[in-house]
């Protein structure tokens, strides 16, 4: 089972970081719950169809943005956070935020993305 610093990461780098759509895909049945909810400042979407749908949109809206940790995974309890950056590949972040998620049963049941302003 995995832990919650390595579902965080997962999270992150292979799913909302995974261009790949067949990668990205079988990252999110390993990492989440099958109903895993996931809520950022626009909307929320329930389920793996959902979130992988999510993950696209974003990523088709930021051609040549990645995303990296910002910080280490803190963790309590069933609960990560993660700090991160997205932008240009080799260059400064141009948007800084957390996912905060609860984990049950070894994987992601929720997930709520704050985008931080400076």
């Amino acid at each position: 089972m995995a832990t919650i610093e390595q579902l965080m990461h997962a999270n992150l780098l292979e799913v909302f970081n995974e261009r790949d759509s067949e990668r990205r895909r079988a990252a999110i049945v390993r990492v989440y719950a099958p109903g895993v909810r996931f809520s950022d400042p626009e909307e929320t979407v329930e389920g793996h169809d959902a979130l992988d749908a999510k993950a696209q949109k974003i990523l088709d809206d930021a051609p040549g943005f990645v995303f990296t940790p910002g910080g280490p995974v803190q963790v309590s309890q069933d609960l990560g956070y993660l700090p991160w950056n997205f932008g240009p590949a080799g260059q400064p972040p141009v948007v800084h935020g957390v996912d905060i998620a609860l984990v049950a049963d070894g994987l992601i049941t929720t997930v709520h993305t704050l985008l931080l302003t400076d």
